[in-house]
């Protein structure tokens, strides 16, 4: 009787039969299934080689992306927009129309102010008043342009007062309004206009309508002493001097800025005062909603 070596090659598993037994050796299928019925053994644990071979690294195979030109929401066909030009027409109309309008606002302004700087011109001639419209007040300029002379004096406004209390008249001392303005201002990151302009703006518009007489030069004149006096009245009405203020005299004191340490010339810094008569307070000098209506001139 034929037997098996259970380490020869014999029937379906693709062992090898004994010499005995007269079989022909067969190569079994890879591509064939093992029989259920059919018990394998495993095969034998290969002896350990004295230098293995590192075994190569595998390949990563790259991830697909999106393709160029389409979009990869899944809308192959469709080229991805942004800006004006993701807009639909309506809306791109209505930006161009807008940055149009900005662009030539812009240029616009620049112009005027470039000619409200400007030194007279053959154009700011001709076209100064439609000039002064778009500049005035919103945007007015204290420059010029090619090297200005910048003011080279310290204009310092005071006031006094006389005063009608119980213990009968007396006058103030001399007031400095621009020291008030100054001491807001110092150390003040965001001084307001009223601070930094309204008392100076105010006296050279006064100094400008007014003769070396303080008489005034036409309507200006008139507006100018009665913008003044409404200042120092609101200034006054900050402080309680026992009593009403009835008459008010206004001065100014200049004084020259010194000349630096290096330098060699000599500049006498003596103030220099321009004293205004006393003026009557009328009730159109106090502050709105403080004056009594049928209050009438002293």
């Amino acid at each position: 009787m034929d037997s098996y070596d259970d380490r020869g090659v014999g029937g379906r598993d693709g062992r090898v039969a004994g010499p005995d037994s007269g079989a022909v050796p067969t190569v079994p299928d890879p591509r064939a299934e093992p029989d259920p019925g059919t018990r394998t053994e495993p095969d034998p644990e290969p002896s350990p080689s004295p230098s293995p071979s590192p075994s190569p690294s595998p390949r990563l195979s790259p991830i697909p992306g999106p393709v160029p030109g389409t979009d990869p929401r899944g809308d192959a066909g469709s080229e991805s927009r942004s800006g004006m030009a993701g807009l639909s027409f309506p809306y791109q109309v209505a930006a161009a129309v807008a940055l149009a309008v900005i662009g030539l606002v812009t240029c616009t302004q620049l112009a005027m102010v470039f000619l409200h700087v400007a030194p007279s011109n053959t154009v700011t001639k001709q076209h100064g008043k439609g000039v002064d419209q778009w500049i005035y007040p919103e945007f007015e300029q204290n420059w010029k342009l090619f090297a200005p002379n910048p003011l080279q004096q310290n204009v310092a406004v005071h006031v006094r007062a006389e005063i009608a209390g119980p213990d009968g008249r007396h006058t103030t001392p001399w007031m400095s309004l621009s020291g008030e303005d100054g001491k807001a201002i110092r150390g003040n990151p965001l001084p307001s206009h009223v601070q930094q302009n309204e008392l100076r703006r105010g006296w050279d518009f006064y100094l400008g309508s007014h003769d070396s007489k303080n008489r005034a030069n036409g309507l200006r004149g008139t507006l100018s002493e009665q913008y003044i006096r409404r200042i120092v009245m609101l200034r006054l009405g900050e402080h309680d001097y026992g009593g009403t203020v009835e008459r008010i005299q206004v001065r100014s004191e200049v004084r020259s800025v010194a000349a630096p340490a290096w330098s060699d010339e000599k500049i006498s810094t003596k103030p220099s005062y321009r004293v205004l008569p006393w003026w009557n307070v009328t009730a159109a000098d106090l502050p709105e909603g403080s004056a009594d209506p049928k209050e009438t001139d002293q």
